[in-house]
């Protein structure tokens, strides 16, 4: 057991002081990825699809407490234990491709977000703006160990503090039409493109990166321990952890909508961040479109060294090998920085990094909800009957709506 474990099991503290990897995790539901998806689906179909960041919200609460939950009760990280019941080192390495898939797609976005946001506030070329957030969530990532988890909280939280009001101030200068958002709470869909957007709301939502990586937060924050007791006080703390943060991070997003809906919709040029920032200073003033910038580049630094943690989580569990955090970042810039060297549309390349996440989705979903029902391996904090059924539901709408956007994929690449 280690020292900190020792210490807050002998103290035992209040929650408030308990709280804090969830709010990390946060990061990962409001990053540049969000902020496309959802100016998209706003500008374009107005409140329409409101109901899927409603929903997905809902889900993610559910999911994140259950990796969170596996972390505290079994001391083992989401990756670990997927490392251990895979069967065959094969089986781990095609398991760990697809999650480094999908976190790669993840960084793809945060960088190319922070890149557009420091081109919009200065001017910068786009590979220059990205390689400068590289850098920038290298220094932050010197403090992402185990010595220091409190500092890297710190830290995210302030910068989560500044998306907020970033995102949120649109909405303060023009209120949206509250008939239309309750309109908008009503599940639809019109046509290909708006199940594309759907996919890439959700993927930008439910984050399988986050799932697989609060399990590790958990454990670097809380330590690990055997005893109910202190079992349940920090499961305790982390449900007010994951709804808190949440609630956050939900509001964030459909403010990007709604946002998009009330000042953007119907307006020529919307569909790129560029000029949806170009709409909303025409709109609402060039304060609010700073402020919407600097937000931006704050999702993007913030996201991009989240995104970097949990990739190691992920490595360490699966393959049972870790590199350094800065080599890992170092690498794992590179893509991004070759979509914005050849110049590919950065918005759309947004966009279709969240569809590819939505895909990754299922693989850390179902085998999480399995592992948090067993009685075996949770004991008495096996989930109950009302979450197991919660996410299964979860897990079958996200692996239809997946098959969907595959099929209509193919069907548009073969048309």
């Amino acid at each position: 057991m280690t020292e900190q474990t020792t210490q807050n099991h002998s103290a035992t503290p209040r929650t408030a002081l308990l709280l804090g990897p969830a709010f990390v995790a946060a990061i990962a539901y409001v990053d540049p990825g969000n902020v496309a998806a959802n100016i998209t689906a706003g500008a374009k179909y107005g409140y329409l699809l409101v109901w899927v960041l409603v929903a997905a919200n809902i889900v993610a609460v559910m999911i994140q407490y259950q990796s969170a939950k596996l972390g505290v009760v079994t001391g083992r990280t989401l990756p670990q234990t997927l490392g251990s019941a895979l069967p065959g080192r094969r089986t781990r390495l095609a398991f760990w491709a697809q999650a480094e898939l999908v976190a790669a797609a993840t960084d793809l976005a945060e960088i190319i977000g922070g890149a557009i946001a420091l081109k919009l506030l200065f001017g910068l070329p786009l590979p220059l703006g990205g390689l400068i957030v590289g850098v920038v969530s290298m220094i932050l990532l010197a403090t992402a160990d185990g010595r220091r988890q409190r500092q890297f909280e710190t830290i995210i939280v302030g910068l989560l503090a500044v998306i907020v009001i970033g995102f949120l101030t649109g909405l303060v200068v023009n209120p949206p039409d509250v008939g239309g958002l309750l309109n908008g709470m009503i599940p639809r869909l019109q046509g290909s493109e708006t199940v594309l957007l759907a996919a890439s709301m959700l993927g930008a939502t439910v984050m399988p990166h986050a799932v697989y990586m609060h399990s590790s937060l958990v454990i670097d924050r809380h330590g690990i321990d055997n005893d109910p007791g202190r079992i349940r006080t920090l499961l305790r703390a982390t449900r007010y952890d994951v709804i808190i943060a949440l609630a956050i991070a939900g509001t964030v997003n459909v403010a990007l909508l709604v946002l998009a809906a009330t000042s953007l919709y119907g307006r020529a040029g919307t569909d790129s961040i560029e000029g949806a920032h170009a709409a909303v200073s025409d709109a609402l003033g060039p304060v609010v479109a700073a402020l919407f910038a600097i937000g931006l580049l704050a999702s993007g630094i913030a996201s991009t060294s989240v995104g970097s943690y949990a990739g190691g989580a992920i490595m360490s569990g699966l393959l049972r090998r870790r590199i350094p955090m800065l080599v890992r970042r170092a690498i794992t810039m590179i893509p991004a920085l070759v979509v914005l060297l050849i110049g590919v549309e950065p918005t759309m390349a947004l966009v279709v990094s969240q569809a590819v996440l939505s895909l990754g989705i299922p693989f850390a979903l179902i085998p999480l909800r399995r592992f948090t029902a067993d009685p075996k391996r949770m004991g008495e904090f096996a989930d109950s009957w009302p979450l197991r059924w919660g996410s299964l539901a979860a897990a079958v709408v996200i692996v239809a709506l997946n098959l969907v956007l595959i099929g209509l994929t193919i069907s548009g690449a073969l048309s």
